[in-house]
């Protein structure tokens, strides 16, 4: 047998297969105004996002759309403001204000030098990102606005939170209650904590945040309003008094620069999101573009 017809033939071994990497996510804090307030990066890079929440919601819930823009390449923030999440909650409602919060998000950019980014948010974070473009417009580079909370939403908005204020003043057996039952639930499903979060509430932070927040200047005014001319995406949807079509629908027209996107539904971006977070993605990659 020849030396050629005795060798054992060595089959190449596969390539190592890749896995996508998943973006990096770190949780931060920072002190403002004498406040601890916490927050959480997804990914990293110079094109910056900062999103932030809807009234007694948490950071968490822009987790999802955070991670889809990271993977697109975007340093995405998200932020709880003062009263929400693990940032502090004090019981002085005169701490709780649009500005404040604005003030919060532009306290935010500084301790991460970043020297502007795309602002957005969900209902009061929509409002808080316009209040951002008109004390500071240099620092937003885009304006991010889902389900905006303007003149047509506030006897919706009075009937809906006025109760969560009196219980929290007056009985707050009650929301000890609520925070205690959410407490037993098991965590670990993106929706749920998001929930369980909401429900988590101490009476007198979230009285003051309430009262803060309906008693105090809810957006810039529509006089206000037509002066921004940060470029900005407004998403609305119908069927739902607390963020109306109109309020959304007129701001779009309001602003000389700002585009207006139809949610199917006031759940679309959380349950069905490609549609929304591309255009999203894409919104906030032209303004960096």
């Amino acid at each position: 047998m020849s030396p050629a017809s005795s060798a054992t033939a060595i089959e190449p071994e596969p390539p190592p297969v890749r896995r996508a990497s998943r973006p990096i996510e770190l949780t931060g804090s920072f002190e403002h105004e004498g406040h601890r307030l916490w927050y959480t990066e997804f990914g990293s890079g110079d094109r910056v996002v900062v999103l932030t929440h809807g009234i007694m919601l948490t950071r968490r819930m822009h987790a999802p759309l955070a991670r889809r823009l990271a993977r697109a390449g975007f340093r995405v923030i998200t932020l709880d403001l003062l009263g929400h999440g693990d940032s502090d909650r004090p019981t002085e409602s005169w701490l709780y204000s649009m500005p404040s919060f604005a003030e919060q998000t532009l306290a935010l950019l500084d301790h991460l030098e970043v020297s502007s980014a795309v602002i957005g948010g969900t209902s009061l974070g929509a409002n808080v990102s316009l209040e951002v473009a008109v004390v500071a417009p240099s620092r937003a580079r885009g304006l991010i606005v889902e389900m905006p909370v303007l003149d047509n939403a506030i006897v919706a908005g009075l009937i809906t939170f006025a109760p969560l204020l009196m219980a929290a003043r007056f009985l707050p057996v009650t929301v000890q209650a609520v925070a205690l039952a959410a407490s037993v639930v098991p965590h670990g499903n993106q929706w749920v904590d998001v929930v369980t979060d909401t429900l988590s509430q101490r009476p007198a932070p979230m009285a003051a945040l309430l009262h803060g927040v309906l008693f105090g200047r809810i957006a810039p005014p529509k006089s206000v309003r037509r002066k921004i001319t940060t470029r900005a995406l407004v998403i609305g949807h119908q069927g739902d008094p607390i963020h109306p079509f109109g309020d959304a629908d007129t701001l779009a027209l309001d602003m000389p620069d700002a585009e207006f996107v139809q949610a199917r539904s006031p759940v679309e971006l959380r349950f069905d999101p490609t549609r929304l977070s591309d255009a999203i993605r894409d919104f906030a990659a032209s303004c960096y573009d």
